[in-house]
């Protein structure tokens, strides 16, 4: 029976069925955002984070900063529904970071939506964190032992801690002993009230990047920006500049840029995964465009995992660039062969006679006239618990389809993510429990068949400029994890 839920509000039911549906891909835990000098950087930032929307749709938050104080607002819901013109009307500044949040739900998701604000021995600061720290337990129950008082349960507030801590006299130099101390994946922007930071872990697991605005008429200093992707520098009119390096603090202030290396680089382990799903096609990832990798994806794909087939269909949004590429490679027709409602909200009402297939349907509607009697190729980025993947192959079929040949964009998933992916624990990861030919068997398809690791290498271009993180693909991890079965998944800590 459907279960009554909070989240909706009065007369909205969530389905187990959907519930399960969300849950079915991998979610980027965030996004961040920061501006420096710009005399609406509140509206820029905002701007940043609609942009950044797909990596968090669950909560999101801006501190601005007009030289001499912090002014915070952040809530639950999307970008756009939380910053109204006036809210930022109260929040104007020059100064601004900002969040969006993928996190699990419940009463106190609130407490953990970012940017973190605090008042310390070092000043007003403001934290927001992609990422995940891997000693975050242990920090904090030694912090904790010493008299710190936490009031999330975030790992990000273990970062704000040790900066009150350390003995470092300087912001900057309790920055740098701070991370120093701190394990894991994160990519940071800070700020204090005339300062921006931005930092990057030594191993560089996920992405920042830096750009500029040039100085308006009036203006005596260009627009220095940060953000999780360079998409959300295109919306804001600013141009790419370089990543933030592995290892590196950047400082933004009065003075002007400086930077400093706060830990050596290690072995370079950045998210693949970026690649293969979580980054728009249209951003600069890694130093690398993300469309290039994944149409190079579906291209590996069809050299890998040939068909005879009447179409090539992708599972919308994405399987769409990876299809172009096993289109353009196989030669085999590119078709919409599922159409994606983008309006289905968190909450709704399902009849109470149960219709099959329910919460599928409301995102997915099958082109009967393009399906029927043909041999589709159904290309996917991936598969995790394979509930979502046997529906669809099951919608395509009662669509008329004559075979169903399912084609996934990367190797099978076998392990979860500590780096700041939400990934379910082993024992629901369908790859790391079932042989691929039982996968195919339970999902229904004709076919099945991943891309090769070597192949999703390849594709995204390992060794020209960077060198990536495959934990996922083969429990091998780039850090030290204790007991990785029992440590909980990635969604029940963090952001």
């Amino acid at each position: 029976m459907p279960q009554r839920t909070r989240e909706g509000g009065v007369g909205c039911v969530l389905t187990a069925e959907c519930r399960m549906l969300r849950t079915d891909k991998f979610h980027d835990e965030c996004g961040v955002v920061a501006i420096f000098a710009h005399p609406e950087a509140e509206k820029l930032a905002y701007l940043g984070l609609h942009a950044l929307q797909h990596r968090g749709q669950e909560s999101a938050g801006i501190v601005t900063s007009d030289g001499l104080n912090l002014k915070p607002h952040k809530a639950m819901g999307l970008v756009a529904d939380i910053f109204t013109e006036d809210v930022l009307a109260k929040m104007r500044g020059r100064l601004a970071i900002g969040h969006t949040r993928y996190s699990t739900a419940g009463d106190s998701a609130l407490l953990n939506a970012q940017p973190i604000l605090v008042q310390s021995n070092k000043g007003a600061m403001a934290v927001a964190h992609n990422g995940n720290l891997t000693n975050a337990a242990d920090v904090r129950q030694r912090l904790e032992r010493q008299g710190s008082i936490f009031q999330t349960n975030s790992d990000t507030e273990v970062i704000v801690h040790l900066i009150a801590m350390s003995k470092e006299h300087t912001l900057p130099g309790a920055m740098a002993d701070a991370l120093r101390r701190v394990e894991g994946a994160f990519s940071l922007v800070m700020m204090s009230p005339d300062r921006i930071f931005a930092a990057r872990d030594p191993r560089a697991f996920r992405p920042l990047a830096m750009g500029r605005i040039p100085a308006l008429e009036g203006q005596k200093r260009d627009t220095i920006v940060f953000a999780s992707e360079t998409c959300a520098f295109d919306l804001i009119g600013a141009t790419y500049e370089r990543d933030v390096k592995p290892g590196e603090l950047v400082v933004v202030g009065p003075e002007g840029i400086t930077s400093r290396v706060y830990a050596a680089e290690a072995p370079q382990s950045s998210c693949i995964f970026e690649h293969v799903y979580f980054s728009r096609p249209d951003s600069m990832v890694f130093g690398r465009p993300v469309q290039t990798s994944r149409e190079e994806l579906g291209r590996q794909l069809a050299r890998e995992a040939p068909v005879e087939a009447d179409i090539v269909v992708p599972v919308p949004d994405s399987g769409v660039t990876a299809a172009v590429g096993y289109a353009a490679e196989s030669g085999i027709p590119f078709r919409f062969g599922l159409i994606r409602n983008h309006y289905v909200g968190r909450t709704f009402i399902e009849p109470s006679q149960s219709v099959r297939d329910f919460g599928v349907k409301l995102k997915l509607n099958p082109v009967r006239a393009l399906l029927e009697g043909k041999r589709v190729v159904l290309i996917d980025d991936s598969i995790v618990r394979g509930t979502t993947s046997r529906k669809i192959v099951r919608m395509i079929r009662s669509a008329g389809a004559k075979e169903v040949h399912m084609r996934i964009s990367c190797p099978p998933t076998i392990s979860p993510c500590f780096y700041g992916v939400d990934t379910p624990s082993k024992n629901q990861l369908i790859a790391a429990n079932k042989s691929v030919e039982e996968i195919r068997e339970y999902i229904g398809a004709d076919s099945l068949s991943y891309l090769s690791l070597e192949g999703l290498k390849k594709a995204c271009g390992e060794g020209e400029k960077t060198s990536y993180c495959s934990a996922c693909y083969t429990g091998s991890y780039p850090t030290t994890i204790v007991d990785v079965e029992e440590i909980l998944p990635a969604s029940a800590a963090r952001r």
